[in-house]
């Protein structure tokens, strides 16, 4: 049995001044840090009893993720592999701006809707879900941690759940398990026999 934890990133330091706004919307959302909160929350969650003798720990390349994603590799004492698969979304625009208010509802609505360059909701999870078989593959019948993100992660479970954003709930195999929308450190933890999901679980 392969057991998969997946997080979402500690929170995010959102008032940011200076070269950094300056950069293009990808950069920016790749480099946002995590606040002092965020810090304390990742550091507190990776001595939760559940992430002990993780064997592999593997975070996105987005700063926040690592920086989430260090804390449990320090606690188990392995090495922090870096995955640019398991990365948000990309939007497809340059600026915030230009984002439409509804863009997150469309994408949720439409697994084929994007912007310019950016990616759709199919797009994600086909991407994060690659990943993640050649994960099992590589580590199979091991313990896993992913650092990933709220869209990549929640599209994801669209592999094997139904999904009722409006009730917040997940459905597998007739299971309900209710989530209060993907937080800071939200953590599903999936069991895999080979490649087929057994069980999951929401554990933070």
């Amino acid at each position: 049995m392969t057991t998969i934890y997946l997080m979402r990133h500690s929170m995010v330091l959102k008032d940011i001044n200076n070269d950094y706004n300056n950069e293009s919307l990808q950069l920016q959302n790749e480099k946002m840090p995590l606040s002092i909160e965020g810090e304390e929350l990742a550091s507190n969650i990776s001595k939760e009893e559940e992430l002990q003798s993780i064997d592999v720990v593997i975070s996105s390349n987005y700063v926040r993720a690592m920086s989430t994603a260090k804390y449990i590799s320090n606690a188990n004492n392995v090495n922090l592999i870096v995955n640019s698969a398991f990365g948000e979304r990309k939007f497809g625009v340059n600026s915030w701006d230009e984002l439409p208010t509804d863009f997150g509802l469309r994408q949720n609505n439409d697994e084929n809707y994007k912007m310019g360059d950016g990616e759709s909701q199919k797009e994600v999870r086909e991407r994060v879900y690659r990943a993640l078989i050649d994960v099992i593959d590589e580590y199979k019948d091991k313990r896993v941690v992913i650092v990933s993100h709220g869209s990549a992660i929640l599209w994801l479970l669209k592999q094997w759940c139904d999904i009722d954003l409006k009730n917040k709930c997940i459905i597998f195999n007739d299971k309900l398990i209710l989530y209060d929308n993907i937080f800071n450190c939200t953590t599903f933890k999936l069991e895999f026999d080979d490649k087929k999901l057994v069980n999951i679980e929401k554990v933070f």
